[in-house]
């Protein structure tokens, strides 16, 4: 059940940055960006055992974010898509301190949430201060990689709309694992013991490197979609 749940929500969020892309244009994409911050980092509490291995959820929302900024790189250039890492940065801000004021209000009688609440979000501004320290440095590199890699293959084919594939995955994959050691051992450094912890680190990064697979037919639609400014 865990494995078909991952596998669709995988494609819902793929599909969602495509069609925030197609009927909002680059703005909808700053849009998934923030909508994908605050989801994964309320996802990212929950531990889950699938393919065989324990992992936090919020990979494929994040995997998405990734698939944004790279899509806006694509079409848009750098400059817009650091922009769109700044949003993200910017949303997740707003998400630690409303966070972290929800568990400080004094509940009703008559209230049923509050304790749920605390549960999930006790947690919240360690997890979402190591999510954001992840997400800003692997983002960032991402980026910058992102163009390194473009200027590469631009030069060596004469073509620069050759290799997205390429692009694509190898600045997703290196950024990604930086994300992802940054935000587990931010996050859950004493939480979970030290062995625990390697292996769902190591869980995650496999299953980010499927969705940044997975996630190629995907660029190759956006660029249908949406034109570069140059084209």
């Amino acid at each position: 059940m865990n494995e078909l749940l991952l596998i669709i929500s995988l494609l819902i969020s793929f599909g969602a940055t495509l069609l925030f892309l197609k009927f909002f244009g680059k703005s909808g994409l700053y849009v998934w960006i923030g909508i994908s911050a605050i989801l994964a980092n309320i996802e990212v509490t929950i531990l889950v055992r699938a393919f065989g291995m324990d992992q936090t959820l919020g990979n494929t929302l994040f995997a998405s974010s990734y698939l944004a900024t790279d899509i806006l790189s694509e079409l848009y250039g750098k400059k817009d898509a650091n922009r769109g890492v700044k949003f993200g940065i910017i949303t997740t801000l707003f998400f630690i301190v409303l966070a972290f004021m929800w568990t400080h209000y004094i509940p009703a009688e008559s209230d049923w949430a509050m304790p749920s609440i605390k549960a999930l979000f006790s947690n919240t501004p360690r997890i979402l201060l190591a999510s954001l320290l992840g997400y800003v440095v692997s983002e960032s590199i991402d980026v910058w990689l992102y163009h390194k890699w473009w200027d590469l293959t631009a030069k060596r084919s004469g073509n620069k709309t050759k290799f997205l594939w390429f692009r694509n995955n190898f600045s997703t994959l290196i950024s990604q694992l930086i994300n992802i050691v940054i935000f587990n051992f931010g996050a859950f450094l004493g939480i979970y013991k030290f062995p625990e912890l390697i292996a769902i680190t190591a869980a995650c990064y496999v299953i980010y490197v499927a969705t940044s697979l997975l996630d190629t037919p995907f660029i190759y639609i956006a660029r249908k979609i949406g034109k570069r400014p140059e084209e």
